[in-house]
């Protein structure tokens, strides 16, 4: 039976299969004669819509979908691509494959890894700036003055045990016979140089008989004179007590740190004390220490105690200073050990207990510390030395008749030289 298009050109075949099977329009039709074309003799015939290449394409388990000759390609439209409807992956047709994860097991590993290392970051970062808040800063402890002596080689710390009693209640003062003095006074002081020679550990005699310049004490000049070195501090703080110790040593320090009683308590108990080996038994009554020999963990009270007694020492000050320059290293090596740094059950209880009562110069940092602890621990390791001023008389006699400790000239001098040139220090023995 014959349709309404037998009589078109490219008719006789099926809607949609004419010439050959082609979809509608795939066969060009002739130019109209000049006298029908509405455009005017000569010009092209209108553009022909564009066929698109037939792909066999059947309903998906003969339901609704679209049926063959019907479809995008069919000559109806541009053929469906990967995902399209119809298509593998496509939504609409039963049985489809399920679509493929857009997250990779080793990207999200990846990713895991990535968000991981970043959460850290932040945390270190964050805490490193919440433990630098925690530190003191005293921007006129290393104030320049007229003859201050040029920076050697090296970097030198002066580290002052004061004994402040800030921070401490009654109870604390009772507990630690530590007394209720008001001020505060030198309890020890210790020169640390850190140098490419190996770092040296100094201990200054806090009676030692040197010249404290000039200064004002209540509004009033003071002249230079000789005095205790511990007279320096209790007058004119770290200031006076930094100017001095430049002064006769000829050295410039780089860094300053000082600590008070609480402070250093509170520090020994957030590590979980200290391991010391005590050589015989200690019964203090002045400092409440009683400590049988052999090697034991000294809590916070007990160390400091510890380091301040000196009534069982045959040489006193001196012994007493031995045992600040044995404890400070094994502290230095209990605080900088990875038990302590990674484990936030220690290391935020020492910042906020140490760090909180720990006066530094203004240019210190969580860095500086950190490599203050790690050069005193070396030392404790045997890479580098402690030692104390080369001393010419114990029992020097002062102009008032007290006792003080008279420096060496010569030995103490070589001492001061080698550390400003960062050279080995000689044998003062």
């Amino acid at each position: 039976m014959n349709t309404w298009q037998e009589d078109r050109p490219g008719g006789g075949g099926s809607y949609g299969q004419g010439n050959g099977g082609q979809g509608y329009g795939a066969a060009a039709e002739p130019p109209l004669p000049p006298e029908l074309n509405p455009r005017g003799a000569g010009a092209a015939a209108p553009a022909q819509p564009q066929a698109y290449p037939r792909v066999p394409q059947q309903a998906a388990g003969g339901g609704f979908g679209p049926a063959e000759g019907y479809g995008p390609a069919d000559g109806y439209g541009p053929p469906s691509g990967p995902g399209g409807p119809g298509a593998p992956g496509g939504p609409g047709v039963s049985g489809a494959p399920a679509p493929a994860s857009r997250w990779p097991r080793k990207r999200k590993i990846k990713v895991a890894a990535l968000a991981l290392v970043g959460a850290l970051l932040v945390t270190g970062i964050g805490t490193y700036f919440w433990a630098d808040s925690k530190l003191n800063h005293d921007k006129d402890v290393l104030s320049d003055y007229p003859g201050r002596p040029a920076a050697g080689k090296g970097t030198n710390w002066l580290i002052v045990g004061s004994d402040s009693r800030a921070g401490l209640t009654e109870a604390d003062e009772d507990n630690l016979h530590t007394g209720s003095a008001q001020g505060k006074r030198s309890d020890s002081m210790m020169l640390l140089h850190i140098g490419d020679d190996g770092n040296t550990l100094m201990s200054i005699p806090r009676d030692s008989w040197v010249n404290v310049p000039a200064h004002q004490e209540g509004g009033k000049n003071v002249a230079a004179a000789n005095r205790k070195i511990n007279a320096a501090f209790a007058l004119g703080g770290g200031k006076l007590l930094t100017q001095t110790v430049e002064t006769n040593t000829g050295l410039r320090i780089d860094h300053y740190a000082e600590i008070g009683f609480a402070g250093f308590v509170g520090i020994v108990d957030s590590v979980g004390g200290v391991e010391m080996c005590i050589e015989k038994d200690i019964n203090d009554r002045d400092s409440g220490l009683d400590l049988k020999a052999g090697c034991q963990t000294l809590s916070g009270s007990q160390s400091l105690a510890f380091v301040r007694q000196r009534h069982q020492m045959a040489d006193q000050d001196l012994g007493r200073m031995r045992n600040q320059q044995k404890f400070l290293s094994a502290l230095a090596k209990q605080a900088a050990s990875p038990a302590t740094l990674l484990n936030p059950f220690t290391f935020y209880p020492m910042v906020s207990s140490g760090l909180g009562t720990l006066i530094v110069d203004e240019d210190a940092g969580l860095t500086d510390l950190g490599s203050l602890f790690l050069s005193m621990k070396k030392v404790s390791g045997g890479d580098g030395r402690s030692m104390t001023v080369p001393i010419g008389n114990p029992d020097f006699r002062t102009p008032t008749g007290e006792s003080a400790v008279k420096w060496d000239p010569a030995k103490s001098k070589a001492v001061f030289d080698a550390l400003k040139n960062d050279t080995a220090v000689p044998d003062t023995k």
